[in-house]
């Protein structure tokens, strides 16, 4: 006979066993795009129609450029997941591999390509 509490026993468990840390993960991203929105609006909305001289001279600052570079990672790293959930929802079979390995992919390399593209023009 185990003596364990109802918690313990639940722990863990569900189909996937990673449920609570999938949506612990899409809250803290949201969060984090929540806070970051206004201060990546208030950096890239002025350089809008910008010359480029004014648009790498601002996103050559450490601060601006940071700010961007943490949207663009969290904001990718957030629809990866919410896309994921969609695809799992929506796609059956081994369409719906190929589609999350496709999806993850692409997420991921428009992250390292916004990135490259945000330190060529910082540095």
């Amino acid at each position: 006979m185990a003596y364990m509490t109802d918690r313990k026993r639940v722990t863990g468990l569900g189909a996937a066993h990673s449920g609570t840390h999938h949506f612990w993960t899409m809250t803290v991203t949201s969060v984090a795009l929540l806070l970051l929105t206004p201060f990546f609006l208030a950096i890239v909305g002025p350089l809008l129609g910008a010359p480029h001289e004014e648009v790498v001279a601002s996103l050559g600052r450490p601060i601006p450029a940071l700010v961007v570079a943490a949207f663009l990672v969290v904001g990718m790293h957030h629809f990866r997941l919410g896309v994921t959930v969609l695809i799992e929802d929506y796609v059956r079979g081994l369409s719906r591999k190929i589609w999350i390995i496709a999806m993850t992919i692409v997420s991921y390399g428009l992250a390292a390509a916004g990135l490259v593209a945000l330190a060529q023009i910082a540095l």
